[in-house]
């Protein structure tokens, strides 16, 4: 939804988005295309989109709490020659922006931040060339180069020796999560963007040629995927206390967290595939290994399942919990304390300790919507009441959940800010 909220900015026209998401996040990303000038027209079960580019109208965008617009739409402020603040709320005014104040100087921006986090001040226009960047912090930082880069009318327009090249390169090093840039680029293709040539996710070479950014009568339609990463809490919320059905989850899909089927798979949980859907039940489950580096959203969904799984489980890729909406690694460890399942972190591994009894207890989401969704699906099998302090968290991207869970047939309250599970 986000990546599509940007690309309809960038692509000069109208563009019609199906199924569109309202969550807090997506809610962001709305806003911030209205500031940077495209009109927004809210439909049934669509959004209208109508963008003549980039043409900020405000001297301020904010991002709410979602790391994603923050490092996907700052390079995409950056095409305008307009002085643009960036701000955000919550967690995301402690999240490091360091990237930002190493690369856009070299790109013609100019970028004040307050000591690498928000707010920070930017203004272009932002000149594509040549450049190398470190992906291991996060893929999203070059999800906005890349859009940027595609949205450009002239890739080589950064000096006399970028000009005598028909190609500008982005090389990046210790890049993680590449399915989410796979997914971008997918984005970038359906919305007439100059889509990269992508060197095994180590280079993305622009081709200047590419006629771009063109202005057409004819509308874009696109479909907002279901998404996976909300999905993947439903699924494991099936494997434990099911039988669910969960429709609307792509399987052809490009998302990273699609990789949920194939943890679950690996636990031996109660899972079935057809054209109706992905049939849930629970079943006796085993410990399993799982390489969430790729994918660390899945870490919150994943313990909830190991807790449930009859000896241990291994998830790599911890290194990648430390910058989301809380310490992800820590909180899970201290929540999931609290319902007696031990949780060993060596190195970059995280080691649950299931098959014991989950007792219910009263936890906190530390206002991470992901621990929320976590703690709360590990509830449903324990043995008394779960209660989640600060459950509202989920509103950052899956605002329904808990109406989804009371469809499902779980017992669930909102007295004070907390769920009763």
């Amino acid at each position: 939804m986000q990546r599509a909220c940007a690309a309809a900015l960038l692509r000069k026209g109208e563009t019609i988005i199906h199924n569109p998401g309202h969550s807090n996040d997506d809610k962001a990303a709305v806003g911030i295309i209205k500031a940077l000038g495209a009109e927004v027209e809210h439909m049934k079960e669509a959004l209208r989109v109508t963008s003549h580019g980039i043409h900020p109208v405000e001297k301020e965008i904010n991002c709410g709490e979602s790391g994603l617009s923050i490092r996907m739409f700052t390079p995409l402020v950056a095409l305008s020659d307009k002085e643009i603040t960036i701000s955000g709320s919550g967690s995301l005014v402690t999240r490091p922006m360091d990237f930002f104040d190493e690369i856009l100087p070299k790109l013609g921006v100019k970028i004040k931040s307050s000591n690498g986090k928000l707010p920070m001040l930017v203004q272009g226009p932002l000149l594509p060339v040549n450049i190398e960047v470190d992906g291991s912090l996060s893929s999203q930082f070059l999800t906005g180069l890349l859009m940027a880069y595609g949205a450009s009318p002239n890739p080589s327009a950064g000096g006399a020796s970028e000009l005598e090249s028909s190609t500008v390169t982005i090389k990046v090093r210790n890049l993680k999560s590449k399915p989410y840039i796979g997914l971008t680029m997918d984005v970038m293709k359906k919305f007439g963007l100059n889509v990269p040539e992508n060197k095994n996710y180590a280079e993305f070479i622009f081709h200047n040629e590419y006629p771009i950014n063109q202005s057409t009568n004819q509308p874009i339609n696109y479909t907002v995927e279901g998404d996976w990463s909300g999905g993947a809490f439903l699924l494991v919320a099936g494997a434990i206390a099911g039988p669910i059905t969960v429709r609307g989850l792509d399987l052809a899909s490009t998302q990273a967290d699609k990789a949920i089927v194939d943890a679950l798979m690996a636990a031996n949980a109660g899972i079935a595939m057809d054209a109706k859907g992905i049939q849930l039940h629970p079943a006796e489950m085993n410990g399993f290994y799982f390489d969430a580096t790729d994918c660390p959203d899945l870490f919150p969904p994943l313990v909830a399942l190991a807790a449930y799984c009859k000896g241990n489980t291994t998830i790599k890729g911890v290194s990648r919990l430390t910058h989301k909406e809380s310490n992800r690694a820590l909180t899970l460890q201290d929540e999931f304390d609290k319902m007696g399942v031990t949780i060993d972190l060596q190195d970059d591994n995280m080691v649950i300790h299931g098959g014991g009894i989950v007792k219910g207890a009263d936890v906190h989401s530390h206002h991470d919507h992901r621990i929320a969704m976590a703690c709360v699906v590990a509830g449903l099998k324990a043995d008394s009441e779960m209660i989640i302090e600060e459950a509202l968290a989920v509103k950052k991207s899956y605002p329904d959940f808990y109406n989804d869970l009371k469809k499902l047939g779980a017992d669930v309250s909102l007295p004070f800010q907390h769920f009763n599970l």
